[in-house]
């Protein structure tokens, strides 16, 4: 009976440990399917003391999740528990991996009184009970048999009605534990995930997740961020109970036995354990390293599936399916040939541990058994005195027991035993999780937080900035000076000693021009932030990263998940677009500026769901990142090349709309009639010396670096006729046909 009593305790327990707390999950009464939509379309509240709560619609409700975001202060403490480990480092159990796993851990586990340290002491409970609860069956066995073997009826009833007793605790205590593991597992999931977005997907300065993708980064992040958070957590939650349970089984069933087996038979179990444990270590292989390359590999395969998925279209075009079947093959074959070796490795070892656990031990535990009854029983010395049946029967009895008792207990630490001896290959698998989820939060750490710049709030200007690829170099003497990114070669200059200056409210407007790859796109990305403006007396000056005064439409144009509205707005929420004042009006007077008035009807309203990137033709999408322009107003407008696939006159009327309200373009662009809507022209050589001219258009300058363009092409030009003889005479020559001597 109190047995039953505790049991519903923990059941009362375990209810109000799982349920969200009080204001993290409210219910409100059935709303209307418009008002259903809405909360879709919101998708969040902002709360007043910084957190998110989550509108999540379920059964004509809406359920209120709070999230509560990272704080930076925590990302700047951790970073100096994430130091980046060398890269010749192969996953092990040691101090290395010791380490790395404490400094997760204090993410997976942030106080002693979260949720996941709650379910580990409830989990913890439930292996001790479970043990517990095996010692009792195993007495409660041999007295079952004891009392049959002895003729006891009433003894042995008595016996089987506790038998049924001890099965109801029995097997609630094994569903909570396989409940509690898959409950831990999920958590630590979530908490890790939440981190690590907060921590991947953050806003300017940071912008880690693009500067992870630079030199010195990481390749497959998303294999990283879901495959192996997946893996690691679920294996830790494992290995907890694989090793705990086991190594409670191991003292507790040690004690029991040593009762019994005298101190000879203890000493022959602890030398059992240390041979068993020598065996195995010889015999086993490095699955720590192993399934960090597997996990890598299947890293590989998966970012070459979501290739094609993404640029489909590209590889239509080519008809590169083969090609692209031929890639992913290796990818796949790569992969397969390792766990193939896996498996093969996985044969010798498996077959001496099943030898170990199941042969070796069984026998030690025959001999272990037989001490008792063999060598270290009572002998009557003197006078012997026949016994009586009853004693004769009653020492039979006895001895049945202690055998049934000590082989259920034996059974039960072998299997403890090989337990812990398969809990060491997993913890090598969770030394290679543990590697691959450190190296990324060990470089999302490491990665630099801000890019230097002076900040200015009507002002975007560049003074002797030489505009330089972000590349580490730290093996190499040939340094010039350090970036944003660490140490940055001499010879990886585009731009050398740039100026200009433009500021809001005189009608200034810049068109940067020049030939492929001369680094027009690289200046863009040093007036955006995400590069670090460089050389000795360079100087960058924008409006504060984030305000939004900057905004930059690369040319291939980005569809976010989600309705019409969405389109228009981003990177503004739904949430934000309601505390802007506008309405769905106003958006429609900004698609009519970008010339896609007819989209809300054409494609059945705001609130449509659709993949844009695939709805969208290319000059829409390019479009649509205008009116994005229209909806924000920003003070600067950096347009790259973003126009290429619109025609010439609804180009100028959406240049003439966005000079209108008043925002400041720089444009990237090879179309020369775009010239007339800027008023200074920067033109890139690409030269040997990175050499550039900022010229004004319309004036007398202008002309005359035009006429100089002229006369280049002309000159090209008047050489092509000796080119052509060259080609001729370079055809003969290679058709000429060998002469065999």
């Amino acid at each position: 009976m109190p047995l039953v009593v505790v049991l519903a305790a923990l059941v009362l327990l375990r209810n109000s440990a799982f349920k969200n707390k009080k204001g993290d999950s409210t219910h409100s009464d059935r709303l209307s399917p418009e008002d259903l939509a809405k909360a879709v379309q919101q998708l969040y509240v902002d709360e007043p003391d910084g957190s998110r709560s989550l509108l999540v619609p379920f059964r004509g409700r809406v359920s209120k999740v709070k999230i509560q975001p990272t704080p930076a202060t925590t990302f700047a403490a951790d970073a100096a528990h994430f130091p980046q480990v060398h890269p010749s480092h192969k996953p092990n159990v040691d101090k290395v991996f010791l380490r790395q796993l404490s400094a997760i851990l204090r993410i997976a586990f942030p106080s002693l009184t979260s949720k996941e340290a709650l379910i580990v002491v409830l989990h913890s409970f439930f292996l001790i009970l479970r043990t517990v609860l095996s010692v009792g069956v195993a007495k409660l066995d041999g007295r079952i048999v004891r009392d049959l073997v002895s003729g006891n009826g009433p003894g042995f009833l008595r016996g089987l009605g506790w038998w049924f007793a001890f099965a109801i605790p029995s097997t609630y205590t094994n569903s909570m534990l396989r409940h509690l593991q898959s409950k831990l597992a999920l958590r630590l999931r979530t908490r890790l995930t939440r981190y690590t977005h907060d921590l991947y997907l953050s806003s300017s300065p940071s912008l880690r997740y693009y500067r992870i993708t630079q030199p010195g980064g990481l390749e497959g992040v998303d294999q990283y961020m879901t495959s192996d958070i997946a893996a690691f957590c679920d294996s830790l939650s494992a290995l907890y109970g694989n090793v705990m349970k086991p190594t409670l089984d191991l003292f507790i069933f040690t004690a029991q036995l040593s009762r019994t087996l005298g101190f000879r038979g203890t000493v022959l179990l602890f030398a059992n354990y240390y041979l068993t444990v020598k065996i195995l270590r010889a015999v086993t292989p490095a699955f720590g390293r192993l399934a960090a390359v597997e996990a890598m590999l299947e890293g590989e395969y998966r970012t070459g599936m979501n290739r094609i998925g993404r640029e489909s279209e590209e590889v239509a075009f080519y008809n590169g399916g083969a090609r692209e079947r031929s890639i992913l093959w290796m990818a796949y074959s790569r992969l397969v040939r390792h766990i193939d070796s896996i498996y093969k490795l996985r044969i010798a070892y498996e077959w001496t541990e099943d030898f170990v656990i199941k042969y070796l031990w069984s026998a030690a535990g025959y001999c272990l058994i037989s001490i008792p009854v063999l060598i270290t029983r009572t002998r009557t010395v003197g006078v012997q005195v026949p016994p009586t049946s009853d004693a004769l029967d009653n020492a039979v009895a006895d001895r049945t027991e202690n055998y049934i008792s000590s082989r259920r207990l034996l059974l039960s630490l072998a299997d403890a035993g090989g337990r812990l001896m398969y809990a060491y290959k997993d913890v090598l698998e969770l030394a290679g999780y543990t590697t691959r989820l450190y190296t990324l939060l060990s470089t999302l750490h490491s990665l630099p937080t801000s890019i230097p710049f002076s900040s200015s709030p009507d002002t975007v200007a560049l003074k002797d900035v030489d505009i330089v690829v972000p590349s580490l170099s730290s093996d190499s003497d040939d340094e010039h000076y350090t970036n944003g990114y660490g140490k940055t070669r001499f010879d990886t200059i585009l731009v050398r000693d740039l100026s200009f200056e433009l500021k809001v409210g005189r009608g200034e407007h810049l068109m940067i021009t020049g030939t492929n790859g001369v680094g027009k796109t690289a200046i863009a990305r040093v007036i955006a932030g995400l590069w670090a403006g460089s050389g000795p007396d360079a100087e960058v000056t924008r409006p504060p990263l984030g305000s939004g005064d900057v905004f930059v439409i690369p040319q291939r144009a980005y569809m976010v998940a989600g309705t019409l509205l969405d389109q228009v707005i981003y990177p503004h929420s739904f949430s934000q677009f309601l505390q802007s004042g506008k309405s769905e009006a106003d958006l429609l007077e900004i698609l009519k500026a970008a010339h896609l008035a007819y989209l809300p009807e054409r494609e059945g309203g705001w609130a449509t769901r659709k993949e844009w990137r695939d709805i969208l033709s290319g000059g829409e999408k390019q479009r649509m990142g205008l009116a994005r322009v229209f909806y924000h107003r920003p003070k600067f407008a950096l347009l790259d090349e973003c126009t290429s696939a619109v025609s010439s006159d609804v180009e100028g009327a959406m240049y003439e709309h966005a000079k209108s309200l008043g925002i400041t373009l720089i444009t990237i662009s090879l179309r020369p009639t775009l010239a007339k809507y800027h008023t200074h022209l920067l033109t890139l050589y690409g030269d040997g010396d990175n050499s550039w001219t900022c010229t004004r258009v319309g004036t007398a300058e202008e002309r005359m670096e035009l006429d100089r363009e002229i006369v280049d092409l002309e000159t090209k030009l008047a050489s092509v006729g000796e080119w052509e003889a060259r080609v001729k005479e370079l055809d003969k020559l290679l058709s000429t046909p060998t002469v065999v001597q």
